[in-house]
């Protein structure tokens, strides 16, 4: 049987191509949007929280449950040492149009010094993508001096 493909906005290392590969994870294509009424933080693996006056740029990507369950159980949970779960949320592409889509926060991360290769793994394919200047200086503030 083939499996449904869901929309799944990703924000953080997700948004690299090349970490998608590492569990077989590759999207036919993919939409820049944003999320309003969250933030990013990088302390240590990306993830965001709610704050009502920010936003959070990513990528709108097509998915199976079968491959977001490798990603975030085989990746996240077991490789990095994360644990996200789903939660509904409604994007607006950079074209303007509004969609729902799955993404996956982590609500018990503990707050630690994020490496440097790790935020340059979500900078540059931010800087690819097109996000706004101020948005790439965010994620880059995140690597220690």
């Amino acid at each position: 049987m083939k499996q449904p493909k869901i929309p799944v906005f990703f924000y953080g290392s997700y948004i690299n191509f090349d970490v998608l590969k590492e569990v077989d994870i590759i999207p036919e294509r993919y939409q820049v949007a944003k999320l309003y009424g969250y933030d990013l933080s990088i302390q240590p693996l990306g993830n965001i929280f709610q704050a009502e006056e920010k936003c959070v740029y990513g990528i709108v990507v097509e998915a199976t449950h079968p491959e977001l369950n490798r990603l975030y159980t085989e990746h996240a949970e077991k490789k990095l040492g994360g644990i996200y779960l789903p939660e509904a949320v409604l994007v607006q592409t950079n074209g303007g149009d509004w969609m729902p889509a799955m993404t996956y926060i982590s609500h018990d991360m503990a707050k630690m010094q994020a490496d440097n290769a790790y935020v340059e793994r979500i900078a540059k394919p931010a800087r690819e993508f097109g996000f706004p200047k101020w948005y790439i200086e965010k994620i880059e503030q995140h690597k220690s001096r």
